[in-house]
Order: C-alpha cells, then structure tokens, then sequence
C-alpha cells in the first residue's frame, strides 16, 4: 500500500529525461528523510505517455550504469514519488485545480528546447493554453487570484537562460490577456524562475534489455527507465535550506551564474552528440556505442570535440579534460543509446547546440569548421529522409527543401544563414552522391 505524502512538486513533462534525472534526486531525498512530499506529473503536449503511467500506478523502475572513478556502479532504483498524472488536454479542471493546493512549492520542466515558447494565437480561456508557457501563465494567474504563495521553478530545457526565457513569456502572456500589473509584480516578486543546467544520458526505455530486466525485478514495467550514473545539476540561485541536495550528497551547484557551466556542456558534450549522430545514422549505425567503435565516425567526433569546438570555446586543460570525459561517457558499455532517440527535434537542438559554435568559428579563424559544417550537411539529408522525428511543419518543409531554402530559413536558425551556403552544399553534395562512408573520408582529409 502507497503511503500518502502531501503533493509539492509540478512537473510539467513525463518523459525519460525527467524520469531520470528530478525524479530520482525527489525519491532518493525521500529515502534519506529529507523530502516529505510527492511530484504530480502533467502532460505538456496532447500526445504522450500519461496514460500508461497511469496503469503503473505511476511507479516504475530506473536502472543507472557506468563507471564512476573507476568503479562498475549497476543502480536500480524503484521510483514511486509521483502521486498522479495529470493530462491537461482531457483533465483541465483537475489541471487548474492544482493551484488550489498550498503545498506546491517546486515546478520543474522539460518540455524540450522548443517548449519556451510565445505562442501570440493562445489564449486565457483555452482548456488549456497551448504553448507550455501559456499553461504555466494560466495555472499561476490561479494561484495569484487565490492570493497563495508562488514557487520555485526550475526549467530543465536545453536553452540558455530557461529560466529567464520562461519567465519573459509568462510576462508576454499577462500583457496579451491583460491581467494586470498586480498579477505581473507577483510572479517578478513571489516566484523564483531558477535557469538551470543538466548533465546526466538518459537513454530511456531499454528495448533491448527490458525481458531480462524485467525478470531481474520480478515484474513487467512498460515504463522502465534508463540512464547513466553520472550527473550534474547547476541551478542559479539558492534553494538548498528546502530542497537539500547538496547535504545529500549529489553533485548540485547553486550559483549565481549558470552560463559558464551550460556553455561548456551544452557546446562540447550536447553539441558533439548532435553533430554525431545524424551522419552517423545515414552511415549504417544505431546506437552511440557503435559511433565510439566506428574508426571514422570516432575520427570526425574527436575532430569536432578538440579541433572545432573547445577551440572555439576556450582551449583549456577543463574543457579538454570535459570533452575526453564525455568520450568515455558515451563509451559506458551500459549504456545503448539510440541515435534516433537523440535525433528527435535535431533542428532546434542543432541552433541551440551547434550552430553557435560554427559562427564563432568563423568569426574567429575566418573559415567554416569543416566538421561541423558536415554535421549541417547530414542534417538537411536526415531530414529528406522519413527517419526524422520533428514538429509537423518542420518536417513538411525540411523534407521537401534544397540546401539553400533551409539555410534562408531564419526563423529556424534566428537569422538567414546563406553565407553558408557553399561550405554545405559542398558536403551535402559529397553525402548524396559519393555516399556516406566515402563523404566521412573526405571530410576527414
């Protein structure tokens, strides 16, 4: 029988990062006592994964696998902090009437790089808005018309500045639905829109693995999780007197800049995965491991980590000391992470990921990082395939554009990137007709 705790954390997003990575520092603070509350889950998008959550009675079982200084570490962990799940799209009543409860006190999200965003066409009376921050708008301008205390929220999406970028468009939501300065100086003055960093592989649902794992625990769990045992959590501000991770030991920085560490991981550990794996999928490969054993698509990745971008960055014995961790990170011989699963939504990673560190490079040596400028290339012929995974008018258009279309296309890249069109066309055309193996060869001199 589950014991009852009173509900304190919102958690917009239920997918396996989440699951793996807030969720397991909530249920390991309640294992040590330092935790006495439960997360409620909502569902960000109309499609998702609430409903077979829901059938385990919102429980399922996380296994973290690595090698930690030096050591095997094979972790499995029952999860059982969240209360319920919560569907927006078909409960709103039971959405909005989250608000009503005093005990919230943490929100945290990941609702991917493109979830922060001002959607002008939502409005206050949709059931529900949306765009997540519209949600979010609507959930906390119930909770200021209960005159109740506001929250902690901590944004987990892949962009600079989450937290501050959450923040700005709950403000352009209170403008548009006009309500009002008083509900606008409350969420500047009673809630804290926390940017953060996180670094953990979540490599989700084990495929592969999952007959033999489930006969390890004794039962079925269609919603068994997966991940590696590093991580790192960086949080601007400091919250630690009421969400006690450092004194339970877990790698967790508050500070009060956040850019220097999301910089460095964002560009080397992030920015390789999404240069990686693209091309490494139209080269025949499945999974990062195979990438790490693969001599050319090993090459190119350490071509992209030492000679593009911690160049870029900052050629420092740190960042040469993260980007060779984050190769033996992506060797875990635990961990069998799909190339497709990374893929998912590659065009806004690639902006927020990679593109930054192209035009830097540019900037500052005067030509186009051929590693990277590949990594585009592949890009755009991933896209032509029917192996991309993306919103519906991205993939309608990506399918069907030239190289030159995509790179006028600024409100994906946030300007009109044709300067580049002959260092890709260069690559694109090497990929589509001397084919993969042969374009990797080319590319790496």
């Amino acid at each position: 029988m589950r014991t009852q705790r009173k509900e304190t954390v919102i958690q917009f997003g239920e997918g396996g990062f989440l699951r793996g990575f807030v969720d397991y520092f909530f249920q390991k603070l309640k294992e040590k006592d330092m935790f006495d509350g439960s997360v409620v889950v909502v569902q960000p998008i109309e499609k998702g994964m609430i409903e077979e959550l829901k059938k385990q009675d919102c429980r399922y079982h996380l296994f973290l696998r690595g090698i930690d200084k030096g050591r095997v570490v094979d972790e499995h962990t029952h999860i059982d902090i969240i209360s319920r799940c919560i569907n927006p799209y078909t409960e709103y009543e039971a959405y909005e009437a989250l608000a009503k409860n005093p005990d919230f006190r943490f929100i945290v999200s990941n609702t991917t790089e493109a979830g922060i965003e001002f959607v002008p066409d939502n409005r206050p009376d949709d059931k529900p808005a949306k765009s997540f921050p519209g949600k979010l708008t609507q959930l906390l301008y119930r909770r200021f018309l209960l005159g109740l205390k506001g929250f902690i929220i901590l944004s987990c999406e892949l962009i600079d500045h989450n937290g501050e970028e959450l923040k700005k468009c709950c403000m352009q939501y209170a403008d548009l639905w006009g309500f009002g300065e008083d509900f606008k100086n409350w969420m500047e003055k009673e809630n804290d829109f926390c940017s953060t960093l996180v670094d953990r592989i979540v490599t989700g649902f084990p495929r592969d693995e999952h007959k033999a794992l489930c006969e390890r625990i004794k039962e079925q769990d269609n919603m068994m999780d997966t991940a590696e045992i590093f991580h790192l959590w960086v949080i601007q501000g400091n919250h630690e007197d009421e969400l006690p991770l450092l004194k339970a030991g877990y790698n967790v920085i508050w500070t009060d800049n956040v850019d220097p560490y999301k910089k460095r991981k964002v560009r080397i550990l992030n920015g390789a995965h999404t240069s990686m794996v693209l091309g490494a999928y139209l080269y025949g490969l499945e999974t990062v491991g195979e990438c790490l054993k693969d001599e050319k698509v090993s090459a190119l990745l350490k071509k992209c980590i030492f000679e593009e971008i911690i160049p870029t960055i900052g050629d420092s014995q740190d960042n040469r000391n993260f980007g060779q961790a984050v190769l033996e990170r992506f060797a875990n011989p635990f961990i069998r992470h799909l190339l497709l699963s990374i893929a998912l939504n590659s065009v806004s990673k690639f902006k927020a990921r990679v593109l930054p560190t192209i035009l830097e490079y540019k900037e500052k040596y005067g030509t186009y990082p051929q590693g990277l400028t590949f990594s585009f290339a592949a890009l755009i012929a991933f896209y032509h395939t029917d192996a991309a995974n993306d919103g519906e008018e991205i993939l309608a258009f990506m399918k069907e554009a030239s190289v030159a279309d995509v790179l006028k296309k600024e409100e994906y890249w946030g300007q009109d990137l044709s300067p580049m069109l002959e260092a890709v066309q260069k690559w694109y055309d090497c990929i589509e007709t001397e084919g993969m193996e042969n374009a990797y060869s080319a590319v790496l001199g």
